[in-house]
């Protein structure tokens, strides 16, 4: 039973059995997850999302150190929340690095301590999976111990169509060259409905599943993550939870979950007004409470806010990402307020400590590196 002084007897009628199976660690049901989103309090999500948290983690608060590598952010796709992308054909505010340029970013990095280089951009037409093995290997010659998170589910798709190799064949012949696990992007929302006005061109809700899954069968860890915020309703947001936790009952695969904010800066949506504070806290605190196979909740604070990040360390989130080293542009360009994504290992053990918790420095996989 979850340590929580939540008094029943003060909850709305109709959620209070749903809140009596939470306290009592019972799984909720996605109709009964709707019900709880849609009409429990901020606060009451909050007392069980932390709950929940410190029943699985205490109160520790997990961060790596990490850089961001991004190759390019040329992309034949038409994501209209995007911010990021250019066209091969209009390469104003576009770059693609070669794999020289790339390796000499991390060669930068030879004095750090980092554990992890996150691999991800744009859909370049010309940098197919052979490329990014030689990149891989390359990166891997340099420093053999770092963990390599490389390519969502998107570019994973597209790498294997153009190469004419399956998933599981493409993602055998990365892992081989050293790419160690899968970030969680790309999977926006799985709804059809919703992803056909958002992303239509891209792959689908099914075949990022699919790619995941198949990463998990060859022992490759992965993230998991949503795209709130713009035009979807609660019961899309249900039906996504509800098929990662079901991937999750029958891989174990997933690290993490990390909800992504969506900002409205200099894109196709920017009509959209961005969600409030508060519907980040419920967004948050509701996906620690229904993802139960879920270990950890990250917040991606580049994206999130620093400040907003802190709070949430109330609302069930255990993780907030990495040192970044102002190594990622994928916010800074549609609009967010830190302009220049970087801490520093001091800034983040205070931004954990000022809130009473326990900063713990993690390698990729959650092992424990350094308690501070």
């Amino acid at each position: 039973m979850l340590n929580t002084s939540i008094n029943l007897s003060s909850i709305k009628p109709e959620i209070q059995s749903i809140v009596f199976k939470i306290i009592n660690e019972e799984r909720i049901s996605k109709d009964e997850g709707l019900l709880l989103f849609t009409n429990a309090s901020i606060s009451l999500l909050g007392s069980l999302a932390n709950a929940i948290r410190l029943k699985k983690n205490d109160s520790k608060v997990y961060f790596n150190k990490n850089i961001h590598i991004e190759p390019t952010n040329i992309c034949v796709f038409d994501c209209k929340f995007c911010s990021y992308s250019r066209k091969l054909s209009k390469k104003v505010e576009a770059w693609e690095f070669t794999i020289d340029e790339m390796v000499n970013k991390l060669k930068n990095y030879k004095d750090f301590e980092i554990t992890e280089v996150h691999l991800v951009g744009g859909v370049h037409p010309k940098m197919g999976l052979h490329y990014f093995i030689e990149l891989i290997q390359k990166i891997k010659s340099i420093r053999p111990q770092i963990h390599v998170k490389a390519f969502t589910a998107v570019e994973l798709e597209y790498m294997c169509r153009k190469a004419k190799v399956s998933y599981r064949k493409g993602l055998e012949m990365l892992k081989e060259a050293g790419q160690d696990s899968l970030p969680g992007g790309g999977a926006e929302i799985f709804d059809k409905e919703i992803r056909d006005k958002i992303c239509a061109d891209k792959c689908d809700g099914k075949t990022w599943l699919e790619i995941h899954e198949t990463a998990h069968s060859l022992k490759m860890p992965s993230n998991a993550t949503i795209l709130y915020g713009h035009i979807e309703k609660p019961k899309h947001i249900l039906n996504h939870l509800s098929k990662l936790r079901d991937l999750q009952d029958k891989t174990l695969g997933f690290n993490t979950f990390i909800p992504l904010k969506y900002r409205n800066g200099n894109n196709q949506m920017s009509h959209i007004k961005e969600g409030t504070v508060l519907y980040d806290l419920r967004i948050y605190s509701f996906s620690r409470i229904f993802l139960d196979n879920f270990n950890h909740i990250k917040a991606y604070w580049p994206m999130i806010g620093k400040k907003t990040t802190q709070n949430l360390l109330a609302f069930g989130v255990d993780d907030i990402d990495g040192t970044i080293d102002d190594t990622t542009k994928i916010y800074s360009m549609a609009g967010v307020e830190d302009q220049n994504p970087t801490m520093s290992v001091k800034e983040i053990v205070k931004l954990v400590k000022d809130v009473n918790k326990k900063p713990i420095q993690r390698d990729t996989l959650y092992n424990t590196i350094k308690t501070y």
